[in-house]
C-alpha cells in the first residue's frame, strides 16, 4: 500500500480542520422551527455521528501505515464534529439529545464483526446512506439553520467516500481474484440492506422533506453502483475525488 496517498489525505484533512476553526459555528441564537418527524429523525442520526471510533482506530493502527492511521483519526474527528453540529441543532429547536438508540447499537456490533475490510464496508454504508440523507433534508426542509447544518455536514460526508474507497480498492485487491465478485456482492447486499432500513425507520421525515422512501433508496443504490465499480477496478485505477451521483 502506497503511504503517499494516504499523506496526501493527512493534508487534505489538516487542510480540512484549519478551515472549520477559522469558520464561525452557525448562529445558534436565531432557533430552528423542526417538525417532530425530522427531530426524531436527527436525534437517532446525531446518536450514529457520536461514536469515539476506538475500534477503527485500532484496527488502522493495525493495518501498519502511520498516515492512514492519521488520517482516520481525522476523519474520526470530523465525524464528531457532526455530532456536536446536530446537537446545537437540536437545542436550538429545543430538543432533547437521545442517550443512544438501538439501531447504532446494532449498526456498531456489525461493523467490530470482523477486520477492517468490514468495518470499513459497514461505514461506506453509513457514509453513502448519509450524503442522501442530508441532501435530503437540506434540499426538501425550509428552515434556515437546519439547512445550513446539513450542507455543512453534507460536504464533509461526500469528501469521506473517496477516501474510504481508495482503502478498500487495496483491501479488494488482496483477495483472490475469484473472490472479489462475491465481495462486490457483499457491498452491494450490506448497502441495500442498510438503505432499506433507513428509508422504513426514517419515511415520516422523508415526507416531511417531500421526497419518498423508493426515492431515496434508488438514489443511495445509484451511488453503491458507482462505489463497487471503483472497488472492482482495483488499486491501479485511482479512485475519484467526488462521486458526481453524490453531487
Amino acid at each position: 500500500m502506497s503511504e503517499s496517498e494516504f499523506t496526501s489525505w493527512v493534508a487534505e484533512f489538516e487542510a480540512e480542520k484549519t478551515r472549520r476553526a477559522r469558520t464561525a459555528d452557525p448562529d445558534w441564537s436565531r432557533g430552528a422551527g423542526m417538525s417532530a418527524e425530522i427531530a426524531r429523525s436527527l436525534q437517532k442520526f446525531q446518536v450514529g455521528e457520536n461514536g469515539d471510533g476506538a475500534n477503527l482506530r485500532a484496527k488502522a493502527d493495525r493495518a501498519g501505515d502511520a498516515a492512514y492511521s492519521a488520517a482516520v483519526r481525522l476523519f474520526i474527528d470530523e465525524e464528531r464534529n457532526h455530532a456536536r453540529l446536530l446537537a446545537e441543532l437540536l437545542d436550538a429547536a429545543g430538543h432533547p439529545l437521545l442517550n443512544g438508540h438501538w439501531s447504532d447499537k446494532i449498526f456498531v456490533r456489525v461493523r467490530r464483526l470482523l477486520g477492517l475490510r468490514t468495518e470499513l464496508m459497514v461505514l461506506m454504508v453509513a457514509e453513502l446512506v448519509a450524503v442522501e440523507y442530508y441532501r435530503s433534508v437540506r434540499d426538501g426542509f425550509a428552515d434556515p439553520l437546519t439547512r445550513e447544518v446539513t450542507d455543512r455536514i453534507l460536504r464533509d460526508e461526500r469528501r469521506h467516500i473517496p477516501f474510504h474507497v481508495l482503502r478498500l480498492q487495496r483491501s479488494f485487491a488482496e483477495l483472490p481474484a475469484a473472490a472479489r465478485p462475491f465481495m462486490n456482492l457483499i457491498w452491494l447486499l450490506l448497502t441495500s440492506a442498510g438503505a432499506l432500513f433507513v428509508a422504513i425507520d426514517h419515511g415520516p421525515a422523508l415526507h416531511a422533506v417531500r421526497t419518498t422512501r423508493t426515492r431515496f433508496l434508488l438514489a443511495v443504490a445509484r451511488h453503491a453502483w458507482h462505489v463497487g465499480t471503483q472497488l472492482a477496478a482495483g488499486p491501479e485505477a485511482r479512485a475519484a475525488r467526488r462521486d458526481p451521483l453524490a453531487e
